[in-house]
């Protein structure tokens, strides 16, 4: 199913301690990898003794570690993302068409989908040519440097884009990264009039992407396939003619498939 807004909820229905125990685990980031009690309270919005019973309960069960002082994520907590990886339909069924991407241009293929500020990658094609190149099922990167992100917010009502765009802030990463809001906007408008995306330095120098929507029957996007490769192997309008046709193809396959 395409991202969705969270739905509503009966307050009956609502278990208030799994959202704050969430929520401690995604106190964790880059620049948070080891947080105390009271750290991991303030960024949850709860006390320090709370937060600290949920950390305590957390390690309990292994997904977190201590010292006694500091808390960090253990590796069982791998366990939630690669739940959603080996049982979601979506990569799955996309599987076998990234694979024909890359037989037909030995290129490693991605999908992609939309969470939050993020392009979060579920699935890649195998490559013996690249095998410790490209991104990793789970990598996530900022939604507007990233073509799949693109193509994905350039398939939404303008009404929502213009939302998406209102609520989420921009990063610069390269000189080339569009930050403004505005021209985003007006990029966005552009991919969704010809139907793909394309990204070039946004995320890093010399490193191009290009994305196709996965849509379904009703026009929903369910994320993006995209390629990622270096520009100075060939210039934009020989890469988008090599490996656009390959990918709205397999688009267009899974289109009723979705």
């Amino acid at each position: 199913m395409p991202p969705t807004e969270p739905t509503a909820l009966d307050a009956r229905d609502w278990i208030a301690g799994l959202e704050k125990g969430l929520s401690i685990i995604e106190a964790f980031d880059a620049a948070h990898t080891r947080l105390t009690a009271t750290e991991a309270g303030l960024r949850c919005n709860m006390t320090r003794t709370a937060a600290r019973r949920y950390l305590k309960t957390l390690a309990h069960l292994g997904y977190v570690g201590s010292d006694g002082k500091l808390f960090w994520l253990m590796p069982r907590i791998l366990r939630l993302g690669h739940a959603y990886l080996e049982s979601a339909r979506l990569p799955r069924l996309v599987q076998p068409f990234l694979q024909r991407i890359t037989a037909g241009t030995e290129e490693i293929a991605y999908l992609g989908v939309v969470d939050g500020d993020d392009t979060v990658f579920i699935a890649r094609s195998d490559s013996h040519r690249h095998t410790s190149s490209g991104y990793l099922p789970g990598s996530r990167i900022q939604v507007q440097v990233t073509a799949a992100g693109l193509a994905v917010l350039a398939s939404m009502d303008e009404a929502v884009m213009d939302q998406w765009l209102d609520t989420h802030e921009l990063r610069s990463f390269t000189s080339y990264t569009i930050a403004s809001k505005a021209a985003l906007r007006q990029e966005l408008i552009h991919f969704k009039r010809q139907g793909w995306a394309v990204s070039e330095q946004q995320l890093e120098l010399n490193f191009r992407g290009i994305a196709v929507p996965l849509l379904d029957r009703n026009n929903v996007a369910h994320g993006a396939i995209s390629v990622t490769m270096p520009i100075n192997r060939e210039v934009t309008d020989h890469a988008l003619h090599r490996l656009l046709p390959v990918m709205q193809e397999a688009a267009r396959n899974l289109r009723t498939l979705l």
